[in-house]
């Protein structure tokens, strides 16, 4: 059997008193494109920030390509015992993970070019001629070859949100992370960037992507998980949970939204 991308085992994650995760398992293969899928406050968006380290799991584990993330397992006899990670190892870790945020995050003080460039020379140590080709074919790959040169505040949101992809690939990650990389577009330029993830998509990255595009999940997505409350309430294939759906819960948010 092919070793999964991402297992997520049994996780929680509490901020102070509000238990925000309540025990999440959870399997994504390489290659599959997983849609995270529930109402607002239900989560995902802290699953995803578990996932990439921005959160320190209360309980449980996470591990990508069979590696523990944030963490290092020490047995004591019949006990194991964890311990955190250096902030060095995190970093290094988190650098396999590409993420995409709903506010684009870009350094408005660079061009879009350098956007994506940066992390590869500041992190990876590339050559700059080498970082200024790969940073030229991202650019073109997402269809903005001509607003290399642009400066975020130049640039519609939908681009700005296709540089941030294009950066976000640009340390050539194992997987891909996208929280909600829609809903702070405008209504037209939300194609613009599904048919980006679309193509990632069919290059065979693997991508976990929290969204409200029931299309998209519908389209492109291999696997849907459906959240409620800091749970996993149903998955599976996403024509079957959104048309069969088997949880009263699953049954009226898709009620709502389909």
């Amino acid at each position: 059997m092919t070793q999964p991308m991402i297992s997520i085992e049994g996780v929680h994650k509490l901020f102070g008193e509000l238990h925000v995760l309540k025990g999440v398992d959870m399997t994504v293969t390489p290659g599959e494109v997983c849609v995270l899928l529930g109402p607002s406050g239900s989560g995902k968006s802290t699953l995803l920030r578990c996932i990439n380290g921005l959160e320190t799991i209360s309980a449980g584990r996470i591990y990508l390509e069979g590696e523990l993330m944030g963490m290092r397992e020490q047995k004591k006899g019949d006990r194991v015992i964890l311990h955190e990670l250096a902030d060095k190892q995190v970093a290094a870790q988190r650098a396999r993970i590409g993420m995409v945020f709903q506010r684009f995050n870009l350094f408005p003080h660079m061009t879009a070019l350098e956007n994506v460039m940066e992390a590869p020379v500041q992190v990876k140590g590339i050559p700059r001629e080498q970082a200024v080709e790969q940073a030229e074919m991202l650019l073109d790959k997402v269809g903005i070859a001509d607003r290399q040169d642009h400066y975020p505040a130049q640039l519609s949101g939908g681009q700005q949100q296709r540089v941030a992809i294009a950066r976000a690939m640009a340390m050539e990650p194992d997987l891909m992370l996208f929280d909600e990389p829609t809903s702070a577009l405008d209504p037209e330029l939300v194609g613009e960037v599904l048919s980006v993830m679309r193509d990632l998509a069919n290059d065979g990255m693997t991508m976990i992507v929290v969204t409200h595009e029931t299309g998209f999940a519908r389209e492109v997505g291999d696997h849907l998980v459906f959240m409620d409350d800091g749970m996993i309430v149903e998955q599976g294939k996403p024509l079957e949970v959104m048309e069969n759906p088997q949880h009263s819960r699953t049954v009226d948010f898709f009620s709502k939204v389909l």
